[in-house]
């Protein structure tokens, strides 16, 4: 069953989930950092800093949002790093911070379908995706687009929620991710589906061993893992 934003929607998975990234935009980093209390921000330092053994100079930040994990991506090494992402608003959002930041020389961002990506074959370094692959409408699709576009011995750096396993923490997730999350998220942003698909979309996702197979069975030779807190978010680590 495909896990889609808004339930009376007559829309495809894709477009909804970009009328939903466009809807809350403006709050997005800041109930980011406020619902996951900063924890985020310390995830995608230990993805950047596996990254960094891959010594990358082409990045592609898939489902880049307003660029976080491009940003953090920018204190490595790197000759360019692409923002791609399938939200106008999100996108106008992280051209902000980049130029504030005095990056957008080092980032540039590129709105499209990252199922279907405009990129040479074998022509990326490393591809990188925080909070995004769970949003594709087809997992298997993007993928193998990664896989695609990526150099031999290129490497997928995907940073995404999964779900804890051993009581009590199991079932604290689970209510904190089901009640005060939604409330919370729904009251700040204006779109309460946005806070509730968040939770409904992670519980429906591949994770552990069973991401770590799709991996393998995309093509990629070397898949590994690292779950981080308790497991509430995993680092998938892919080499073409």
């Amino acid at each position: 069953m495909t896990v889609a934003p808004y339930q009376n929607s007559d829309k495809n998975k894709k477009q909804q989930v970009e009328q939903m990234f466009d809807n809350i935009a403006a709050k997005y980093d800041f109930l980011n950092h406020f619902l996951s209390l900063g924890i985020d921000r310390l995830w995608r330092k230990k993805a950047v800093k596996i990254l960094r053994e891959y010594h990358p100079k082409r990045v592609l930040d898939v489902a880049t949002g307003t660029g976080d994990f491009a940003i953090a991506t920018s204190k490595l090494d790197v000759d360019e790093i692409i923002g791609y992402d399938l939200s106008g608003e999100m996108i106008r959002v992280g051209e902000e911070k980049v130029k504030k930041l005095g990056l957008d020389s080092l980032i540039r961002f590129q709105k499209g379908d990252s199922e279907s990506m405009p990129f040479e074959d074998d022509s990326i370094d490393a591809i990188t995706v925080a909070f995004g692959v769970r949003n594709f409408e087809t997992l298997q699709s993007g993928l193998d687009e990664f896989y695609r576009v990526l150099h031999h011995n290129g490497v997928a750096i995907i940073l995404e929620f999964s779900k804890p396993k051993y009581f009590p923490f199991k079932q604290l997730y689970k209510f904190y991710f089901f009640h005060i999350l939604p409330f919370v998220g729904g009251l700040v942003s204006k779109d309460s589906s946005a806070y509730t698909y968040l939770p409904e979309s992670v519980m429906a996702f591949p994770d552990d061993q069973d991401m770590l197979n799709i991996l393998s069975d995309t093509g990629f030779r070397q898949v590994r893992q690292r779950r981080l807190t308790m497991g509430i978010a995993t680092i998938y680590i892919a080499q073409k």
